[in-house]
């Protein structure tokens, strides 16, 4: 599942991760694959699974 690299942003904030931020901004593409950029989120403190999930009840 794509997501797009803002609303990842918006999470991090979201969730206080505010130490994430700039780098995500940095290293994430535009369109992020949860699958494919599994070890990238998860250095964020993002866990894939549960970002694809929130992705799909339209809460990211």
């Amino acid at each position: 599942m794509e997501i797009d690299k803002q609303q990842i942003i918006e999470l991090l904030r979201k969730e206080g991760k505010n130490e994430h931020v700039q780098k995500a901004i940095d290293e994430l593409p535009e369109k992020v694959d949860h699958e494919q950029h599994a070890q990238m989120l998860e250095r964020f403190g993002i866990d894939p699974g549960d970002l694809a999930a929130k992705a799909a009840r339209g809460i990211v």
